[in-house]
């Protein structure tokens, strides 16, 4: 039997402020989307590509073409590899080191002085930002019950948004307070220290081993 739409509610205060209540109530959507903010937030390379491909890397166009492009294609290989290959275990844990990883290659980047070099770490860059993006949109899908979801998903898109652009200003602004190679292995370490933070200050994410028993407590 079908089941009847579910009446709309009334807009109001308090149904825009419904997601954010929930996700600051519940510890793993908060864990997981205030991560990913914090670290696109602190691991803003990429907005300064131009600089290293120009003063630091001396490459011309064609380099900075391949350094703009090494970050979409290592996401691009993660998300086939994990299309064929599933986490299936241990997904919090896996998100926290892979978000560990993104800082890590953030500051392999910003100390290389090799094409070569930057454009692997940029690729793992890619990747395991990848990996932090699918895990936390599953997790808050799961982890979400029906009628909060879209309330939920609007937020943690306006969030992600707002990093990036957040990002590339405190990626220029700590440039020029720096200098461009400090501004990128601050930003790494940063990253690291706030996965570090996390993995203490949010156990619930830490222990999340399998999707399903997400989708059991949501249910």
């Amino acid at each position: 039997m079908q089941e009847r739409p579910r009446a709309r509610e009334p807009v109001s205060s308090t149904t825009v402020l419904a997601g954010l209540r929930y996700i600051w109530r519940e510890k793993v959507v908060l864990g997981s989307i205030s991560l990913d903010l914090f670290a696109v937030f602190l691991g803003g390379a990429v907005a300064l590509l131009p600089v290293f491909a120009k003063e630091i890397l001396k490459t011309g166009p064609g380099g900075l073409g391949l350094l703009r492009t090494a970050p979409g294609v290592g996401a691009a290989a993660m998300a086939i590899v994990l299309a064929h290959r599933p986490i299936r275990r241990k997904i919090g844990l896996i998100m926290l080191w892979c978000v560990a990883g993104f800082g890590f290659f953030t500051i392999l980047f910003g100390l290389s002085r090799s094409l070569v070099l930057s454009l692997i770490a940029l690729f793992f860059v890619g990747a395991t930002d990848m990996v932090s993006v699918i895990v936390r949109a599953v997790l808050i899908q799961v982890a979400t019950p029906d009628d909060m979801r879209g309330r939920v998903n609007a937020v943690d898109m306006v969030f992600i948004g707002a990093s990036n652009e957040f990002g590339e200003f405190e990626s220029g602004l700590t440039a020029q307070w720096f200098g461009t190679v400090p501004a990128v292995v601050i930003g790494g370490l940063g990253t690291l220290a706030v996965t570090a933070l996390w993995a203490w200050r949010f156990p619930e994410l830490r222990k999340v081993e399998q999707i399903h028993t997400l989708a059991n407590q949501s249910g």
